[in-house]
């Protein structure tokens, strides 16, 4: 039986590393990894290691009440648009950041900020990709 996809994924993030896909066929990333490239359709992909180091484009706060509850103890957070260097977007938790609206407005006028990642391994029984602004 094949590995599964989603399980792979979890478990390179638990041991630090964030993957994709790379088709073969027009060279797009996909991200996160599935059976097929999300530009062409192709099946024919390798597996790559992405960098995790990328710019903030965008914060905004998360919900609180959070939208699933595995995330109450991080509750509330600040969630950002991420373009990783490899092109890749990420929405995703920043763990280093005030979450108030001053905050935000702040960092939306400054620009593209320096991010890496900070994948989190203690919320409830999975890891979560999450950055911190360098």
């Amino acid at each position: 039986m094949a590995e599964s996809i989603v399980k792979k994924y979890y478990d390179e993030l638990e041991n630090g590393r964030i993957i994709a896909h790379t088709c073969k066929k027009c060279g797009q990333y996909t991200f996160p990894p599935t059976t097929m490239c999300e530009c062409c359709g192709s099946s024919d992909f390798e597996e790559v290691v992405l960098s995790g180091k990328g710019k903030l484009e965008f914060v905004s706060h998360g919900a609180n009440p959070p939208p699933h509850p595995r995330f109450a103890d991080i509750a509330p957070y600040a969630y950002g648009h991420i373009l990783l260097d490899e092109g890749v977007y990420v929405q995703a938790i920043v763990t280093n950041i005030d979450y108030s609206p001053k905050t935000m407005e702040a960092y939306f006028e400054k620009g593209p900020v320096d991010v890496v990642a900070d994948i989190q391994t203690y919320i409830d029984d999975l890891p979560v990709l999450t950055f911190k602004v360098l």
